[in-house]
């Protein structure tokens, strides 16, 4: 399906990938990992024919139609939700708009035969009913689909550009960070839609769940090059581990071969019984290649999450937290009790006040009737979604930032706090409104820990961070003896952490203690067993069908 030939990316003096050959074949769906600049959306864009590659060659077929998700397009706020989503199935969508003209207009019909077998032929009757199931399955529900899409928030625009993108039927998808705004539930729909396509699909993912869901196989951005995996991501951390590992030990092994012979010509070289020894030694050395091991683009930070003194018992109390935003009511008399050394993780769709709440703990945000009581000694930290207050003045930098929140300490030991999180040398000067969404997140978690606070409130703490600083603030976070109070769609990220899961529905608040593994059990055939999802997902897209098939029956029997 898809050919890499001998591919190569360079900016300047920097190599991102070099000599990449690979095939990757329909029915197949192809994980791409990678840290955060290693190149995994630049192989994305050379393959879409976005960018061109150094050298090298990408060959697709020539009928092949490609589907790619891109987060810098942008679409029309004036137009129709749904219309947006039947758009991307562009052949039909020019047939239906043709046939509309016509009909409407009393145009000349000569050519309605063609259009309407094109749109037969294409299964178009059924475009309507198909983009409105994925819109739904992104959490885009059907009362909302007929409005534009300016009634959508930013975040839930992505979504509809996503749509697009499957709504099209594409032979080959390229996903960049599908998931990103995305709720658990969403997430659970595409991997359903992803297990059931049958054409090649290329997705860019940090989280782990899902790639362990729906990947076949692994393409790892890492060492200057592209390798592949087969199995999911779990097997392909393994894999690479211990190739790696494998790697270092035969490289040691040569070297103590070299190293052993080194010390005999040096301890007999001199000595004329053993002098023809030694050379033969010298000519052996010379003839043994030791692997030189590329570095991994790979890094992580170090998050280490102290705190100044221990809270009292009982963190924080809600009572009745009401929020409404116009005629829409978000939160509906929330109550929580919050108690030390908690782990609370929120989840739920998007939409229904997980961060407002969060928001109006940390007094962001005032609540229209309720009251939030922190409780003795308790001092929180605050890791928002956007970093808006990073922003403030646009000409500030790491260092600067950080010298504010850390005024008493010398230059050396804030620069040590920064490069912790991956800020060294010069990055420690950029300006910050051109960090990148992962370093600014990392910058975010440095003022964090310089605080020092025994409570931690973070709203989607690991969006735009890459698999290495995930797994890093998880360890951190399973260290820090404070509270947490947490909302993530990341389940992997959830099931490290969370001791007691606080579920958001449209009826209000599900508080269960435990485990998110132990919330699953107890769920049986809830909304979160991806069993469940997969079997309501195919009745659904049966149910549909039949009924859009009813209306494509009645539109071929209308004179």
């Amino acid at each position: 399906m898809i050919g890499l030939s001998r591919l190569e990316k360079s900016y300047g003096g920097r190599t991102l990938f070099d000599d990449v050959s690979l095939q990757l074949n329909a029915g197949s769906r192809y994980g791409l990992v990678g840290a955060n600049g290693s190149g995994k959306s630049t192989l994305l864009k050379i393959i879409a024919k976005d960018e061109a590659p150094t050298s090298g060659a990408v060959t697709i077929p020539r009928e092949a139609r490609l589907g790619v998700l891109r987060q810098d397009r942008f679409l029309d706020d004036r137009a129709v939700i749904l219309d947006l989503a039947m758009m991307g199935d562009t052949v039909v969508w020019e047939a239906l708009c043709k046939q509309r003209r016509i009909v409407d207009n009393g145009a000349d019909a000569s050519d309605l035969a063609d259009i309407e077998d094109v749109i037969r032929v294409h299964d178009g009757y059924t475009l309507e009913a198909r983009a409105s199931a994925v819109l739904d399955g992104l959490g885009i529900p059907l009362a909302i689909q007929k409005q534009p899409l300016s009634t959508l928030s930013g975040g839930f625009k992505l979504r509809v550009l996503l749509a697009q993108v499957l709504v099209a039927g594409p032979d080959v998808l390229l996903l960049d960070e599908p998931t990103n705004h995305l709720d658990i539930l969403s997430i659970r729909w595409l991997e359903t839609f992803l297990l059931d396509y049958e054409g090649c699909a290329l997705v860019i993912s940090h989280d782990q769940r899902f790639l362990e869901a729906i990947a076949t196989h692994i393409l790892d951005v890492d060492y200057g090059t592209v390798e592949l995996y087969t199995g999911g991501y779990a097997s392909f951390a393994v894999e690479k581990r211990a190739t790696r590992e494998r790697k270092e030990a035969e490289i040691a092994r040569t070297q103590k071969i070299i190293a052993d012979k080194r010390a005999f010509v040096d301890r007999f070289g001199a000595k004329a019984s053993k002098a023809k020894q030694a050379q033969s030694r010298l000519k052996q050395i010379e003839k043994i290649e030791v692997e030189e091991l590329v570095e991994s683009s790979r890094a992580a930070p170090l998050f280490q999450f102290p705190i100044e003194r221990p809270s009292g018992k009982e963190v924080l109390e809600l009572t009745g937290i009401t929020k409404a935003y116009g005629e829409k009511k978000v939160l509906k008399g929330v109550s929580l009790v919050i108690r030390r050394g908690e782990r609370v993780a929120i989840l739920g769709a998007n939409g229904l006040g997980k961060s407002t709440l969060l928001k109006i703990v940390v007094r962001r945000l005032g609540a229209d009737a309720g009251e939030v009581r922190w409780g003795y000694e308790a001092r929180h930290g605050y890791f928002a979604q956007d970093h808006g207050d990073l922003l403030t003045d646009p000409k500030a930098t790491p260092l600067g930032l950080m010298k504010a929140a850390c005024p008493t300490e010398p230059e050396f030991v804030v620069r040590g706090r920064l490069g912790r999180v991956l800020f060294s040398g010069g990055e420690v000067n950029k300006r910050i409104s051109t960090l990148s969404g992962g370093e600014a997140a990392r910058l975010v978690f440095a003022r964090i820990m310089a605080e020092k606070a025994n409570v931690l409130i973070l709203d989607e703490p690991t969006n735009h961070l890459d698999m290495e600083s995930i797994e890093a603030l998880a360890e951190g976070l399973k260290a820090y003896e404070g509270t947490l109070f947490f909302v993530s769609h990341d389940r992997a990220f959830v099931s490290a952490l969370a001791t007691r899961i606080v579920e958001v529905t449209e009826d209000g608040f599900r508080d269960r203690p435990g485990t998110y593994e132990g919330y699953l059990a107890d769920a049986g055939d809830d909304h979160l067993d991806i069993d469940a999802v997969v079997l309501k997902a195919k009745k659904e897209r049966r149910a549909d069908t039949r009924s859009a098939k009813t209306r494509s029956d009645v539109r071929d029997e209308t004179p």
